[in-house]
Protein backbone atom coordinates (compact mmCIF):
# COMPACT_ATOMS: atom_id res chain seq x y z
CA UNK A 1 0.00 0.00 0.00
CA UNK A 2 1.66 3.27 -0.77
CA UNK A 3 2.47 6.24 1.71
CA UNK A 4 0.14 8.78 -0.18
CA UNK A 5 -2.99 6.16 0.39
CA UNK A 6 -1.88 5.57 4.07
CA UNK A 7 -1.57 8.97 4.92
CA UNK A 8 -5.19 9.48 4.03
CA UNK A 9 -4.61 11.20 0.83
CA UNK A 10 -1.99 13.73 -0.64
CA UNK A 11 -1.87 17.54 -0.38
CA UNK A 12 -2.71 19.89 2.09
CA UNK A 13 -5.92 18.31 3.90
CA UNK A 14 -4.05 14.57 3.64
CA UNK A 15 -1.57 16.15 5.38
CA UNK A 16 -3.50 18.44 7.93
CA UNK A 17 -5.75 14.47 8.57
CA UNK A 18 -1.79 12.75 9.10
CA UNK A 19 -0.76 15.03 11.58
CA UNK A 20 -4.22 14.92 13.75
CA UNK A 21 -4.09 11.37 13.33
CA UNK A 22 -0.63 11.21 15.16
CA UNK A 23 -1.40 13.57 17.60
CA UNK A 24 -4.74 11.74 18.93
CA UNK A 25 -2.86 8.60 18.74
CA UNK A 26 0.02 10.05 21.04
CA UNK A 27 -3.06 11.19 23.69
CA UNK A 28 -4.56 8.03 23.57
CA UNK A 29 -1.10 6.18 23.88
CA UNK A 30 -1.13 7.91 27.81
CA UNK A 31 -3.80 5.73 28.53
CA UNK A 32 -4.24 3.00 26.42
CA UNK A 33 -1.59 0.81 24.70
CA UNK A 34 -1.11 0.13 21.06
CA UNK A 35 -2.89 3.74 19.51
CA UNK A 36 0.00 5.97 17.90
CA UNK A 37 0.51 4.39 14.30
CA UNK A 38 -0.74 0.59 14.82
CA UNK A 39 -3.10 0.39 11.81
CA UNK A 40 -0.61 -1.68 9.50
CA UNK A 41 1.23 -3.18 12.65
CA UNK A 42 1.20 -6.88 13.16
CA UNK A 43 0.13 -6.53 16.97
CA UNK A 44 -2.64 -4.01 15.72
CA UNK A 45 -4.53 -1.53 17.73
CA UNK A 46 -5.87 -2.02 21.21
CA UNK A 47 -9.63 -2.27 21.15
CA UNK A 48 -11.66 -1.78 24.33
CA UNK A 49 -13.62 -4.80 25.10
CA UNK A 50 -15.86 -4.36 28.58
CA UNK A 51 -18.01 -1.54 28.93
CA UNK A 52 -16.20 0.18 31.66
CA UNK A 53 -12.84 0.23 28.87
CA UNK A 54 -15.30 1.72 26.21
CA UNK A 55 -16.83 4.16 27.85
CA UNK A 56 -13.19 5.17 29.69
CA UNK A 57 -11.60 5.03 25.97
CA UNK A 58 -14.35 7.00 24.43
CA UNK A 59 -14.37 9.62 26.80
CA UNK A 60 -10.77 9.99 26.62
CA UNK A 61 -10.57 10.19 22.98
CA UNK A 62 -13.34 12.82 22.78
CA UNK A 63 -11.36 14.83 25.61
CA UNK A 64 -8.37 14.59 23.10
CA UNK A 65 -10.05 15.82 19.95
CA UNK A 66 -11.23 18.69 22.16
CA UNK A 67 -8.01 19.42 22.88
CA UNK A 68 -6.78 19.37 19.46
CA UNK A 69 -8.39 22.60 19.09
CA UNK A 70 -5.60 23.98 20.95
CA UNK A 71 -2.51 21.57 19.93
CA UNK A 72 -2.62 21.89 16.37
CA UNK A 73 -2.53 25.74 15.94
CA UNK A 74 0.60 25.10 18.33
CA UNK A 75 2.23 22.19 16.48
CA UNK A 76 2.01 24.60 13.36
CA UNK A 77 3.67 27.56 15.07
CA UNK A 78 6.40 24.59 16.38
CA UNK A 79 6.59 23.93 12.71
CA UNK A 80 7.31 26.66 11.81
CA UNK A 81 9.94 27.59 14.27
CA UNK A 82 11.73 24.48 13.69
CA UNK A 83 11.87 25.42 10.21
CA UNK A 84 13.84 28.67 11.18
CA UNK A 85 16.13 27.05 13.99
CA UNK A 86 17.15 24.44 12.05
CA UNK A 87 18.70 27.33 9.50
CA UNK A 88 20.21 28.96 12.60
CA UNK A 89 21.67 25.31 13.64
CA UNK A 90 22.82 24.43 10.38
CA UNK A 91 24.97 27.98 10.26
CA UNK A 92 26.09 26.82 13.85
CA UNK A 93 27.17 24.00 12.92
CA UNK A 94 29.29 25.08 9.92
CA UNK A 95 30.58 27.71 11.99
CA UNK A 96 31.22 26.48 15.38
CA UNK A 97 30.43 28.26 18.70
CA UNK A 98 33.83 30.24 18.18
CA UNK A 99 32.44 31.45 14.66
CA UNK A 100 28.95 32.27 15.44
CA UNK A 101 30.11 34.43 18.78
CA UNK A 102 32.89 35.99 16.31
CA UNK A 103 30.38 36.97 13.81
CA UNK A 104 27.72 38.31 16.23
CA UNK A 105 30.97 40.58 17.64
CA UNK A 106 31.73 41.32 14.51
CA UNK A 107 29.02 42.88 13.54
CA UNK A 108 27.53 44.79 16.22
CA UNK A 109 31.29 45.76 16.29
CA UNK A 110 31.18 47.02 13.40
CA UNK A 111 28.24 48.81 14.01
CA UNK A 112 29.43 50.54 17.29
CA UNK A 113 32.05 51.27 15.43
CA UNK A 114 30.06 53.24 12.52
CA UNK A 115 28.32 55.09 15.02
CA UNK A 116 31.26 56.19 16.51
CA UNK A 117 32.54 57.58 13.34
CA UNK A 118 29.75 59.34 12.81
CA UNK A 119 29.48 60.78 15.61
CA UNK A 120 32.41 62.54 15.02
CA UNK A 121 31.67 63.68 11.58
CA UNK A 122 30.56 67.18 11.51
CA UNK A 123 27.19 66.55 8.88
CA UNK A 124 25.40 63.91 11.35
CA UNK A 125 24.85 65.31 14.99
CA UNK A 126 25.06 61.62 17.07
CA UNK A 127 24.99 62.02 21.00
CA UNK A 128 27.98 60.07 22.69
CA UNK A 129 25.22 58.06 24.40
CA UNK A 130 23.75 56.56 21.85
CA UNK A 131 27.15 55.18 20.94
CA UNK A 132 27.61 53.96 24.21
CA UNK A 133 24.12 52.41 23.96
CA UNK A 134 25.03 50.61 20.79
CA UNK A 135 28.19 49.13 22.74
CA UNK A 136 25.91 48.18 25.29
CA UNK A 137 23.78 46.22 23.45
CA UNK A 138 26.51 44.61 20.90
CA UNK A 139 27.90 43.01 24.15
CA UNK A 140 24.53 41.79 25.40
CA UNK A 141 23.65 40.49 22.08
CA UNK A 142 26.89 38.48 21.60
CA UNK A 143 27.07 37.18 25.49
CA UNK A 144 23.78 35.99 24.67
CA UNK A 145 24.68 34.50 20.89
CA UNK A 146 27.74 32.49 22.71
CA UNK A 147 25.35 31.38 25.19
CA UNK A 148 22.65 30.07 22.95
CA UNK A 149 25.06 28.40 20.60
CA UNK A 150 27.22 26.43 23.68
CA UNK A 151 23.57 25.13 24.56
CA UNK A 152 22.81 23.60 21.57
CA UNK A 153 26.20 21.92 21.11
CA UNK A 154 27.11 20.82 24.19
CA UNK A 155 23.61 19.81 25.24
CA UNK A 156 21.06 17.11 23.50
CA UNK A 157 17.19 18.08 22.93
CA UNK A 158 16.46 18.81 26.47
CA UNK A 159 19.53 21.32 26.76
CA UNK A 160 18.37 22.55 23.71
CA UNK A 161 15.14 23.62 25.47
CA UNK A 162 15.87 24.64 28.42
CA UNK A 163 18.95 26.77 27.59
CA UNK A 164 19.48 27.88 23.90
CA UNK A 165 16.22 28.64 23.41
CA UNK A 166 16.27 31.36 26.38
CA UNK A 167 19.06 32.40 25.50
CA UNK A 168 18.07 33.00 21.95
CA UNK A 169 15.03 34.87 23.21
CA UNK A 170 17.90 37.04 25.49
CA UNK A 171 19.21 37.70 22.18
CA UNK A 172 16.77 39.15 20.48
CA UNK A 173 14.83 41.10 23.23
CA UNK A 174 17.58 42.82 25.67
CA UNK A 175 19.97 44.13 23.18
CA UNK A 176 17.69 47.45 22.36
CA UNK A 177 16.23 47.59 26.05
CA UNK A 178 19.85 48.51 26.80
CA UNK A 179 19.75 50.57 23.92
CA UNK A 180 16.96 52.57 25.19
CA UNK A 181 17.94 52.82 29.17
CA UNK A 182 20.77 54.98 27.79
CA UNK A 183 19.45 57.08 24.81
CA UNK A 184 16.63 58.81 26.19
CA UNK A 185 15.16 59.53 22.81
CA UNK A 186 15.02 55.47 22.34
CA UNK A 187 12.36 55.28 25.45
CA UNK A 188 9.02 56.33 23.65
CA UNK A 189 9.65 53.38 21.17
CA UNK A 190 10.87 50.70 23.95
CA UNK A 191 10.39 51.83 27.49
CA UNK A 192 7.17 53.43 27.06
CA UNK A 193 5.58 50.48 25.21
CA UNK A 194 7.00 48.29 27.58
CA UNK A 195 5.82 49.67 30.75
CA UNK A 196 2.05 49.65 29.20
CA UNK A 197 2.78 45.83 28.55
CA UNK A 198 3.89 45.06 32.00
CA UNK A 199 0.59 47.01 33.40
CA UNK A 200 -1.44 44.72 30.96
CA UNK A 201 0.16 41.54 32.14
CA UNK A 202 -0.39 42.60 35.71
CA UNK A 203 -3.68 43.49 35.51
CA UNK A 204 -4.88 40.70 33.25
CA UNK A 205 -1.98 37.47 33.91
CA UNK A 206 -0.63 37.75 36.54
CA UNK A 207 -3.68 38.14 38.88
CA UNK A 208 -3.72 34.28 40.20
CA UNK A 209 -2.52 34.50 43.57
CA UNK A 210 -2.32 37.90 44.00
CA UNK A 211 1.26 37.98 42.50
CA UNK A 212 0.54 40.84 40.60
CA UNK A 213 -0.06 42.94 43.96
CA UNK A 214 3.60 41.27 45.01
CA UNK A 215 5.26 42.53 42.17
CA UNK A 216 3.97 45.95 42.12
CA UNK A 217 4.19 46.16 46.56
CA UNK A 218 8.13 45.10 46.25
CA UNK A 219 9.28 46.21 42.59
CA UNK A 220 9.52 49.23 40.55
CA UNK A 221 10.12 49.24 36.67
CA UNK A 222 12.61 51.90 36.34
CA UNK A 223 16.28 52.06 34.58
CA UNK A 224 17.68 48.06 35.16
CA UNK A 225 14.14 46.84 35.97
CA UNK A 226 13.06 46.91 32.37
CA UNK A 227 16.01 45.02 31.29
CA UNK A 228 15.26 42.63 34.11
CA UNK A 229 11.79 42.25 33.29
CA UNK A 230 12.94 41.39 29.51
CA UNK A 231 15.27 38.57 30.52
CA UNK A 232 12.69 37.79 32.79
CA UNK A 233 10.12 37.07 29.70
CA UNK A 234 12.77 35.50 27.85
CA UNK A 235 13.11 32.15 29.61
CA UNK A 236 9.33 31.17 29.95
CA UNK A 237 8.82 32.44 25.56
CA UNK A 238 11.96 30.46 24.63
CA UNK A 239 10.92 27.70 26.64
CA UNK A 240 7.47 27.89 24.83
CA UNK A 241 9.29 27.99 21.66
CA UNK A 242 11.22 24.95 22.75
CA UNK A 243 7.94 23.16 23.57
CA UNK A 244 6.35 23.28 20.75
CA UNK A 245 9.07 22.67 18.46
CA UNK A 246 9.18 19.40 20.84
CA UNK A 247 5.35 18.75 20.08
CA UNK A 248 6.21 19.30 16.24
CA UNK A 249 9.25 16.63 16.31
CA UNK A 250 6.03 14.09 17.67
CA UNK A 251 4.13 14.77 15.40
CA UNK A 252 6.17 15.10 12.22
CA UNK A 253 9.70 13.74 13.33
CA UNK A 254 12.53 16.02 11.53
CA UNK A 255 14.88 14.20 9.08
Amino acid sequence: MSTRSRSGGGGFVGAVRADIQRLHGAWMEIVFPRQRGRGHSVMGKWQPESLPQKVAYHGWSALGIVGLLFLYPLTVLGLATRYYAAKLDSTRTRLGIVGVTGIALLGWGLLTIAWGAMSYMEQVDIPLEAVLAVAAASGVATVATALAATATKVGGRGTTVVFAYPFAMTALFLPPVVAALVTPSLHPYVLDPSYEFAAWALDNVLVVGGLNEFLRSNFTLEGAAYAGMWLGLSFPLGWFFGVVVALANLVRPSQ
